[in-house]
């Protein structure tokens, strides 16, 4: 893994609007202090991949996830501030929209 320490050079971690849930990683990233586009430091948990999403803060059980400044799905589990977010921890709350054109439900 690759990357910045947070007290050097630019971000790590792209915020994609202000009051989002998680961040996007710029880059392959080691657990760690790294800087967030807002300025903060923010201690992942875990490695991350390019363009995987980390917690920004804590986020209860059954919570909208907020990135883009719009819900992405709701937390199967508690995840604390700098965990991994994705599909082990998030679930879609999207309709299945191919059952609504006529497909199988």
């Amino acid at each position: 893994m690759t990357g910045s320490p947070a007290a050097d050079g630019p971000y790590d971690l792209l915020l994609l609007a202000t009051g989002d849930d998680v961040a996007v990683a710029v880059r392959d990233l080691a657990a760690g202090p790294w800087r967030t586009s807002d300025g903060r430091v923010l201690r992942t948990t875990g490695p991350l991949r390019l363009g995987h999403k980390v917690a920004v803060r804590a986020i209860a059980a059954g919570e909208h996830v907020v990135r883009s400044g719009m819900s992405i799905g709701s937390t199967t589990a508690p995840v604390a501030a700098g965990d991994w977010v994705h599909t082990h921890n998030l679930r879609s709350d999207y309709i299945v929209t191919f059952a609504h054109r006529g497909g199988e439900e």
